[in-house]
């Protein structure tokens, strides 16, 4: 059972989550934005790996967080706190999807993209960082690309970084079951990028631009320094 006594006050990232409910419980209601901070994008990425569109994700998420306040007294502590959490934000997800809010194609991938997170506009950034919001889009359209059964499995493990055990209490699955569908999810994955990179993974690694003229210039300082008359050394 779920320690329900009341705590001194003191920092609530400090407490568990057995805690902060149990002084939710018990009054002090504004330790439940502890937990939804702690969890929040756990929830998000859980319902948007089953609704893929981020608004439906945020209205799932919210739902669902409405429904643990609700049902707070429901928890006995048996399955942690995020386990119960996740099995809530899947039922709703499952739930809100079943009554026609979007349909899914399971193996082919097509219109993955729609509704995938995008940024918004901002000013022109560094070539680093433009290159990694471009890396973090292609991933984010490989993931989408995974069939439900995989994407969920690979958002708990790769993503939030569950444990085998803790991903297979989420999803009402066994373990090896979690283990085969990770493993299918990234051999998938490798296959997606590698395709949706095409002929654009020959501009990885970039030398060009000011890097290359740098270098470029450095040498010919070099080289001009030891030559003798313009001619290389014996």
């Amino acid at each position: 059972m779920v320690d329900q006594g009341t705590m001194s006050p003191g920092d609530p990232n400090a407490l568990s989550d057995a805690e902060i409910v149990g002084e939710v419980r018990a009054g002090r209601i504004d330790l439940f934005e502890t937990l939804m901070r702690r969890y929040n994008q756990r929830v998000y990425r859980l319902a948007r790996a089953v609704m893929r569109n981020d608004a439906e994700a945020e209205d799932v998420a919210q739902e669902a967080w409405v429904r643990a306040w609700s049902h707070l007294s429901q928890w006995e502590g048996r399955a942690s706190f995020s386990t119960w959490l996740c099995r809530i934000a899947l039922h709703e997800a499952w739930a809100r999807r079943r009554r026609g809010a979007r349909t899914e194609p399971l193996e082919d991938g097509t219109d993955a993209g729609e509704g995938r997170m995008r940024e918004p506009s901002s000013p022109p950034q560094e070539e680093g960082a433009v290159y990694g919001t471009e890396v973090r889009s292609l991933l984010e359209g490989a993931v989408e690309s995974l069939p439900e059964t995989y994407r969920t499995v690979f958002v708990l493990r790769q993503m939030e970084e569950l444990s085998t055990a803790e991903t297979a209490k989420c999803l009402e699955i066994t373990e090896e079951a979690v283990k085969v569908r990770l493993h299918r999810a990234r051999s998938a994955l490798q296959r997606q990028l590698l395709e949706r990179a095409g002929p654009g993974i020959r501009q990885a690694f970039p030398f060009l631009g000011a890097r290359c003229d740098r270098l470029v210039t450095s040498v010919l300082t070099r080289v001009r320094g030891t030559a003798k008359d313009g001619i290389p050394p014996a």
